[in-house]
């Protein structure tokens, strides 16, 4: 019989470090020898779950995948999505990934544009090639000369950002943690705390072969002869906190905040490329690691996107960011104490659920007493969806990031409306660039006056609906940043005056 602690299960004995969170909270580990297969909350996987395991669902587990996010995780699927996105919604938009080629399909092509840039004269341009089916650095290599491509399976040709922004000469990226709540609808956190992942030796484009100048991850650089060196404003080791780098952006006098918000475009852009396909598994959540390159003019790159990122503590900036990450994404799953009892608690009330059952509502698992209402009514024990409000706007250091606004949140409450909310993102990143004010969203809600059948409201009357700006230490609502960059832009036009 189920205790009446929350119990979690995890694949191959791992991530050790969900497992010491998850026992500091009072959970109690899956032990398959005494307790029912079923008699878990939550089980936790680094590699995909089969079909069969989302089907099987009951109202009191979870899952840390969602079904078929191989579309961005994968580097060849990730490329061909964005170019799907890039030819329907426009290449200014979706600049912000490199160009990429698919090997050896993308042969020809490949070839034709390495010829052209070659041909251009003025400057080089230099490549890098990646398995597709690898992680943490292994196969790759960079290259400059066609000669010195050489593969032996599917591999990505992606154009080599050769001007990234150095700290004391050192090549860095970021590591920025993606928590998608829900696809059905599309509802995204990020995580406040991130890393900054450093190359340990300095940038050298006359040493190609050099990985440790020119590669960040982690476990190539932990076997680097200057991983333990002292070195220039980085210090020990390779990963400096988020919260270092915003102080350093400051330091530099950079638009921290219009910086965020084109990473947080990058992430929520690179999501719509699968969204719609992704099927509804109100029972999952998904941690994803966006990998994002800054270069020398401050423009953010998205160089991949992974599944399970690491969760492995290297050092004692891992220990800082990673032992929160994992208890904040615990707290987004919504667990109740319900859901401790398991089969007590719903079993001997009501018939047998499956969450497949549940797939076309959007809202998560049902509470007892809501399955117990709905079992007198005659409704068979299926969850019928709550209107519930806006998501959140912070749980921990996740910051809601969609939807941002009501139109947004509309956008995604049915069928998603991608070109709605592409709209909406480039809308609100010029109110960040050019500090439109609150007098003009005033504006168009009065010019709105008297449409009423286009006013959005919620069951309470409200009609706006608004989220965090990610990124900064402190993060405001977008409305009063919006302000804020509308007195610094008229405070700027009077001192020239």
């Amino acid at each position: 019989m189920a205790s009446s602690s929350l119990v979690f299960r995890l694949h191959d004995r791992g991530p050790e470090l969900v497992r010491k969170v998850l026992l500091e909270r009072g959970w109690k580990e899956y032990d398959g020898g005494e307790q029912e297969e079923e008699d878990w909350n939550l089980y936790w996987r680094a590699s995909a779950f089969r079909s069969s395991d989302y089907h099987n669902l009951l109202p009191w587990q979870r899952l840390n995948h969602h079904p078929k996010t191989v579309g961005i995780t994968r580097k060849d699927c990730l490329v061909r999505n964005l170019r799907r996105m890039r030819a329907t919604f426009g290449s200014s938009l979706y600049h912000f990934s490199p160009a990429a080629f698919i090997l050896p399909n993308d042969h020809t092509r490949f070839l034709s544009e390495y010829t052209r840039r070659r041909q251009t004269g003025g400057w080089s341009a230099y490549w890098i090639c990646k398995p597709v089916d690898l992680s943490q650095g292994r196969g790759i290599f960079i290259f400059e000369d066609y000669k010195d491509l050489i593969y032996d399976s599917s591999v990505v040709i992606q154009r080599y950002i050769s001007n990234p922004l150095l700290i004391s000469g050192y090549k860095f990226d970021l590591r920025i943690y993606v928590c998608v709540k829900n696809f059905h609808p599309l509802t995204i956190y990020m995580h406040q705390e991130g890393l900054v992942r450093f190359a340990t030796d300095k940038y050298n484009l006359s040493s190609l072969d050099n990985l440790y100048a020119h590669l960040t991850n982690t476990s190539i650089n932990k076997l680097g002869p200057f991983y333990t060196t002292n070195k220039e404003r980085v210090g020990q080791g390779c990963k400096w906190a988020m919260n270092k780098f915003r102080c350093y952006l400051r330091s530099q006098g950079i638009n921290e905040l219009l910086l965020w918000q084109k990473i947080n475009n990058i992430v929520t852009l690179t999501l719509l490329s699968i969204a719609p396909s992704v099927p509804s598994s109100p029972n999952c959540v998904e941690l994803f690691g966006f990998d994002v390159l800054i270069d020398s003019k401050f423009k953010p790159w998205l160089l991949e996107v992974n599944s399970s990122p690491a969760l492995t503590l290297d050092c004692q900036v891992d220990v800082a960011v990673k032992k929160g990450l994992i208890s904040d994404l615990i707290d987004l799953m919504n667990y109740r104490s319900i859901d401790s009892l398991r089969e007590r608690a719903y079993r001997k009330q009501l018939p047998r659920y499956h969450a497949s059952q549940a797939s076309r509502f959007s809202t998560p698992v049902a509470t007892f007493e809501e399955l117990k209402s709905q079992k007198t009514s005659g409704s068979r024990g299926r969850h019928q969806p709550d209107r519930e409000g806006p998501p959140a706007l912070r749980v921990g250091d996740f910051i809601l990031t969609f939807p941002f606004n009501r139109a947004t949140l509309n956008a995604s409450q049915h069928k998603l409306d991608v070109k709605l909310v592409i709209q909406e993102l480039h809308k609100l990143t010029c109110q960040l660039a050019s500090g439109c004010s609150q007098s003009d969203k005033t504006r168009r809600r009065e010019e709105g006056e008297g449409k009423k059948d286009e006013v959005v409201r919620t069951s309470d009357g409200e009609e706006d609906f608004e989220s965090l700006l990610w990124g900064p230490k402190d993060p405001p609502l977008l409305n009063e940043r919006a302000k804020e960059a509308m007195r610094a832009k008229e405070a700027m036009g009077a001192w020239r005056y």
